[in-house]
């Protein structure tokens, strides 16, 4: 069956369409809702996207693979992303990856066996005064320790 939007997306979609110059510049806006519904950018759901947009599927496979956002497999229910530029390097953001891969028992990449938590890491999160941090789904968690990383950890898992 070929991907389509819920109801509830097809009218965020609509509403969308009144707000943006260009269908093309809906592009990201509109994988942003798939991803959402979907999990992951399917090519199903590239060529989706291509269509209602009126772009070709190049384009929009372009940018889903130019953009760390998007998902191009399944991914878990959680995602952690661990900042490893330079300033969260400095301040202990390899011992953040190391105690994240040790507790889920999971590599950078991998997602556990359960599918609760892929672990990620990121150039930038853009919190470069509260290093090392990470982010989950949405939210930041920065200054963290070691055990901070283990509670956040465990509350994940048992969500």
């Amino acid at each position: 069956m070929p991907f389509a939007l819920t109801p509830e997306r097809e009218r965020t979609f609509q509403e969308l369409l009144t707000r943006y110059p260009t269908k093309m510049a809906l592009t990201i806006p509109l994988l942003q809702l798939c991803q959402e519904q979907h999990g992951w950018i399917s090519e199903e759901v590239m060529l989706f996207v291509a269509e209602r947009l009126d772009l070709s599927a190049a384009h929009v496979k372009g940018v889903v693979t130019f953009y760390t956002l998007f998902n191009q497999h399944p991914v878990g229910k959680h995602q952690v992303w661990v900042c490893k530029t330079l300033p969260c390097a400095l301040r202990g953001a390899y011992d953040v990856l190391h105690q994240c891969e040790k507790k889920l028992g999971i590599k950078a990449g991998e997602t556990t066996s359960n599918g609760q938590i892929t672990l990620r890491t990121a150039e930038c999160l853009a919190s470069c005064a509260t290093a090392p941090m990470m982010q989950v789904d949405k939210e930041y968690f920065e200054d963290l320790t070691p055990e901070r990383v283990d509670e956040i950890l465990r509350r994940l898992q048992e969500s």
